[in-house]
């Protein structure tokens, strides 16, 4: 027999028998709820101004209680949720008629907090301004379709100045110029919606959750993949090049691969309309075992280490953007030259790579107001070192797109042997895997739709970045794949990179201990020179080390990192002069003095 129960979430039916006890119906009912129910609070009725609490009579058995086949139920609860979040739906139980308020899901949603960059962006129109044209025959104070500014997503631009993706704010605006027009009178509609290719296991539709049942309105819907038009972050800016000859020095010693996380901020790049750039300050390599064609980590052990790290780079101003690793092979040349293993022939990302980047992604989210779920896709960049076409130790830059994001968390795609292609996964009991579709041009440059089982390219699922150093000319238009040298914008927050040795490279033979800390800085901490001080504690993993020895006191290291990022002696000194005279550097002094 089939029960239906009414509630504020709709009409819900539920297969049960006669001699089932109307608790375990109940608990039927509630499965099928997008919400989490608060069984306590549920109080049923069958005609107007009578109820009684579900819990008062779950033990008797749905043919006790008088119900037949068809039955209606008019239920109210509480959620769990509106107990948590802090919000109040008045669901009190009202015979006589009386209405049960919803809470509009604006005010259920907590609040996003942006970064300030998404902020300035989102102010700004984006528009691009253009010179007065041959064909224009008004005068200096006139404008006309040759001279007008030029919208932010504007195709001939970018094809004009060879930029491959739009930036995610012109994305943004130009979605929602057509999700919310001004001549509309409708209410607003956020403009982001994220893919979501998961099964919903609390399917209202009235049946057993999947694998047991299913319906259209649960299964995801047939994917299409294509190439993304546009990219969260334009460009990596790496703002000293001796932070990439410092990470790669550990290939050119041992011979084996290297992975290592990025630290630095986001911030505007103004060589793409309403561009973004990561920029890097720092390299941080965790625990791994290092090999010839590839590395691996202790995944629980480097998680302990990547949250104290960020905690740190926090305290810095520094958040985590980006992953870095190598995968170079001499060419015995002699020469320094590399083999070339990357390019449009083989891969750019292989597929285990592209799941991984897409995990991490997933980890990083991007806050946005504009999205339904209140995120959207993610900054977090992925950056690999290895030979070009000339045979040269190259940077590649890249992200996956928000397909990619989407079919690693439903777990539908896994790694292949061939690396350009990614396997797609059975359905099972845990994961529904609906039909996956590709297009690609054929033989006649016509596109045609192709199934993607049992694999299909990656190449699908990436988004190219572009990347360079910082220098003081000024900027080129953009050319893809290829590295820009953009304008420094400040200077780099640390002073030096190499002179201390990096975290975790004991097995190359460089150790982090009181003999190489008293090598590095003891001449510097004992001289009087300022300057030199400055120039030596400007260091990422100098800072690290310092803290792991537990020697100074909370405000002693507050007045550390003060002087060590302050961009001038000038503005570090007071800092430095204090610093030096506390207790906990004098210990540290002391200490350095009696080491070997």
């Amino acid at each position: 027999m089939l029960l239906r129960f009414r509630s504020k979430l709709g009409i819900h039916r539920v297969s049960c028998e006669a001699n089932d006890s109307f608790g375990n119906v109940v608990e039927k009912w509630a499965k099928q709820l997008s919400v989490q129910v608060d069984l306590n609070t549920v109080s049923v009725s069958t005609q107007p101004g009578v109820s009684k609490l579900a819990s008062e009579i779950a033990h008797q058995s749905v043919a006790s209680l008088g119900l037949k086949h068809g039955d209606m139920l008019t239920t109210v609860f509480e959620s769990t949720e509106s107990h948590q979040e802090g919000t109040s739906a008045n669901t009190g139980s009202k015979g006589n008629g009386g209405s049960v308020s919803i809470n509009n899901r604006n005010n259920i949603k907590p609040q996003i907090k942006e970064s300030e960059l998404d902020k300035e962006l989102e102010g700004e129109t984006g528009l691009i301004q253009r010179p007065r044209s041959t064909f224009c025959r008004h005068g200096d104070k006139g404008m006309c379709e040759y001279c007008s500014p030029l919208p932010p997503w504007d195709k001939g631009y970018h094809e004009e100045h060879n930029i491959k993706h739009i930036s995610f704010h012109a994305y943004l605006k130009q979605l929602n110029e057509v999700t919310n027009k001004k001549s509309s009178g409708s209410s607003y509609i956020p403009p982001l919606s994220p893919p979501n290719y998961r099964i919903n296991l609390k399917c209202t539709g009235g049946h057993e959750p999947w694998p047991k049942g299913i319906c259209s309105k649960c299964q995801p819907s047939a994917i299409t993949l294509q190439q993304q038009t546009f990219r969260m972050v334009d460009h990596v800016e790496f703002q000293q090049s001796e932070l990439i000859n410092q990470f790669i020095d550990s290939w050119r010693t041992t011979g084996m691969q290297r992975f290592g996380y990025l630290y630095g901020s986001y911030r505007r790049y103004d060589n793409v309309p309403l561009g973004i750039k990561a920029v890097v300050e720092a390299i941080w390599e965790p625990s791994q075992h290092d090999e010839q064609d590839g590395i691996s980590m202790d995944m629980d052990q480097v998680m302990r280490e990547v949250e104290e790290t960020d905690k740190l780079a926090q305290e810095m101003g520094l958040e985590r953007i980006g992953m870095i690793f190598t995968d170079l092979t001499d060419a015995g040349l002699g020469d320094g030259s590399v083999f070339c293993k990357r390019h449009k022939d083989s891969f750019f990302l292989s597929s285990l790579e592209v799941i991984m980047a897409a995990k991490h992604q997933l980890r990083h989210p991007n806050l946005s107001k504009f999205s339904e779920t209140g995120s959207f896709s993610s900054r977090f960049v992925t950056c690999v070192v290895s030979g070009n076409l000339k045979q040269e130790i190259d940077i590649a830059t890249y992200q996956v797109s928000l397909d990619a994001e989407a079919l690693v968390d439903a777990d539908l795609i896994s790694g292949s042997t061939h690396p350009s292609q990614a396997y797609i996964n059975e359905t099972n009991d845990k994961r529904y895997v609906p039909e996956i579709f590709y297009t690609r041009k054929n033989e006649y440059n016509l596109t045609v739709k192709e199934n993607a089982k049992p694999a299909f390219p990656v190449d699908y699922l990436l988004v190219s970045l572009t990347h360079g150093f910082p220098v003081t000319t000024d900027a080129d238009s953009e050319t893809e794949g290829t590295t820009n040298h953009v304008t420094a914008t400040s200077p780099p927050l640390f002073k030096t990179v190499a002179g201390f040795p990096w975290s975790n490279r004991q097995a190359m033979g460089h150790s982090q201990d009181y003999t190489e800390l008293k090598r590095y800085i003891y001449k510097a901490a004992t001289d009087n020179d300022l300057t030199h001080l400055h120039q030596k504690l400007s260091n990422f993993h100098l800072l690290l080390y310092i803290h792991s020895l537990q020697v100074l006191a909370q405000h002693e290291w507050s007045l550390l990192l003060q002087a060590a990022t302050a961009p001038t002696i000038e503005e570090a000194t007071e800092a430095l002069l204090t610093l030096s005279h506390s207790p906990g550097w004098q210990t540290l002094v002391m200490i350095l003095q009696q080491s070997m």
